[in-house]
């Protein structure tokens, strides 16, 4: 469905109604641009807006089907730039990931959003309140979409050092903790963002670089703004990458001394029943010429015996840390 659809003209949203053949018609001025925005449209839908606005079908079935990969591919004056949207669920520790294809021309921006996450409203209000930005036509546009997401990626990378760091904490404490699960489930996410992000990295430097029609030479500094944004990101996701793979060998480090404690105080514990075991298997064999057998103290001694050599192993063990 048709969410919001607009004509802007020297950098301001006109008054002109919201159906968009009409709005087509009426942006007969230099500078003049309709912004669509589509949310999970049909293929008829689609089918016809691309009829008005000339759009390639090539891409237009990118955009009907979700799932692809982030890219940008020009189509003589017309880009098509596919972005991938990230929004963290923090009862889940999980990130959920949409989807958004913009068509960009000399004169409009049609864009299509997959998924329930990362609304566009709330960009087109901020840029609508920036002139400066919007006068820059369906380029600014660009930008701000592009802007906006990259900045739910930071926030997404940002609750992942939290979790990460959680993580940590957990693997290196002094409780007896089963983060494998957790540290697995972090590795996946942190994957799925990962194909959102590094991706996206060639589209941007192609959109600061300047040799986009689309983005005149003056909004490529914004560009390169989003650019050192993403890098930040994508710096991020490497590093956790690493100390994620880092923290899961050295619980699986802890898990092995644990259990090799474990053995020792399992072995300790059966070497002071074995000792005593050992004596009363001596003195019960029932032997008739034995020594012992007949003394008066024999069955005192035996005792006394079996708790002196119990006694001497505990404090063997007590010292070497076996206990």
């Amino acid at each position: 469905m048709i969410v919001d659809c607009a004509l802007y003209r020297d950098g301001r949203r006109t008054d002109s109604g919201t159906h968009w053949r009409q709005l087509r018609a009426e942006a007969d001025q230099q500078g003049d641009f309709v912004w669509i925005g589509m949310h999970d449209p049909d293929e008829d839908e689609i089918h016809e807006v691309a009829e008005v606005f000339g759009l390639h079908p090539l891409a237009v079935e990118d955009a009907i089907q979700p799932h692809q990969r982030p890219k940008l591919e020009r189509f003589d004056d017309m880009i098509f730039l596919v972005i991938k949207t990230l929004w963290y669920i923090d009862a889940d520790d999980a990130v959920e990931t949409g989807e958004i294809a913009l068509f960009v021309g000399p004169d409009f921006v049609v864009s299509v959003r997959h998924g329930d996450g990362n609304e566009l409203h709330s960009a087109r209000e901020e840029l609508e309140q920036s002139r400066k930005v919007l006068s820059h036509g369906p380029g600014g546009v660009l930008y701000a979409v592009i802007d906006r997401v990259v900045d739910e990626y930071l926030d997404v990378t940002d609750e992942l050092v939290i979790d990460v760091d959680e993580i940590e904490t957990s693997v290196f404490s002094n409780d007896r903790t089963n983060d494998s699960a957790r540290i697995y489930v972090l590795k996946r996410e942190i994957a799925e963002v990962r194909r959102a992000v590094l991706p996206l990295r060639d589209p941007v430097v192609r959109l600061a670089s300047g040799d986009i029609p689309a983005v005149p030479e003056e909004a490529t500094p914004f560009f390169r703004d989003v650019a050192d944004h993403l890098a930040r990101a994508a710096e991020t996701v490497d590093s956790l990458d690493a100390l994620l793979s880092t923290a899961f060998d050295a619980h699986l480090a802890q898990i092995s001394v644990q259990q090799n404690d474990d053995m020792r105080k399992i072995s300790a514990g059966a070497a002071l029943i074995v000792v005593p075991t050992l004596i009363a298997g001596v003195y019960g064999m029932n032997f008739k010429h034995m020594p012992e057998l007949s003394w008066t103290y024999g069955y005192p001694f035996a005792l006394l015996l079996m708790a002196a050599a119990a006694g001497g192993l505990w404090v063997l063990f007590k010292r070497s840390g076996w206990l």
